[in-house]
């Protein structure tokens, strides 16, 4: 089954590939940024946290102690939290750096791109809020392109807004197409309440 999910991972990249490309005129993240991996829920299949896993097995102790350490973190801060929506950063980021980069998850491949939501309007990452991914074209809002920001910029590519919502990328309809199941979705911290912290290392 694992196979059969590298395989939709691969038609996946492909496509996000070239739309990251298309929209390069309005696409600022870098390496060391970190800002998609911060203060969000980051919602994992069972599929993906043992894709996930494979990544963290191959690293070397004293990272693997780090993120133990992150882990525990954030579930001491989850225990005491009294609000509806616990967030939180990603306990693989180190030093502003995804330590599984080549096995993140879904959420984390289709971040920094506008995106179609199911009532039809534009979604544009939170960095655009901060003068990142499409910041040099949105609106003071983030949910309308600008025609004069967009003409001004003097490129010929037009800011489009794609469907690579979670909700989309992880359909039963790619289920059964690419022969594998995404099995049960929830939290990437959720997956670790259960777990003892000290089995990563």
């Amino acid at each position: 089954m694992l196979k059969n999910y590298l395989n939709y991972l691969r038609f996946v990249n492909d496509k996000l590939n070239k739309f990251f490309e298309k929209q390069k005129p309005y696409i600022f993240c870098k390496k060391g940024c970190g800002m998609c991996c911060k203060n969000a829920q980051f919602p994992y299949s069972k599929i993906e946290m043992d894709y996930l896993m494979l990544g963290l097995w191959q690293l070397d102790i004293k990272t693997k102690k780090i993120i133990a350490d992150n882990i525990n973190k954030i579930r001491q801060q989850k225990s005491e939290f009294k609000g509806e929506k616990f967030k939180y950063d990603c306990p693989f980021l180190i030093d502003n750096v995804c330590s599984v980069y080549e096995y993140r998850g879904i959420i984390c491949r289709t971040f920094g791109l506008l995106t179609q939501a199911n009532d039809g309007k534009i979604k544009a990452p939170f960095c655009c809020f901060d003068g990142f991914n499409y910041s040099n074209v949105m609106e003071d809002g983030g949910n309308k392109i600008s025609a004069e920001k967009f003409k001004n910029l003097g490129v010929d590519e037009e800011p489009v807004a794609f469907n690579v919502s979670y909700e989309f990328l992880t359909d039963p309809d790619f289920e059964k197409g690419f022969k594998f199941s995404f099995g049960e979705k929830k939290p990437l911290i959720d997956w670790f309440i259960e777990e003892k912290s000290d089995k990563i290392n």
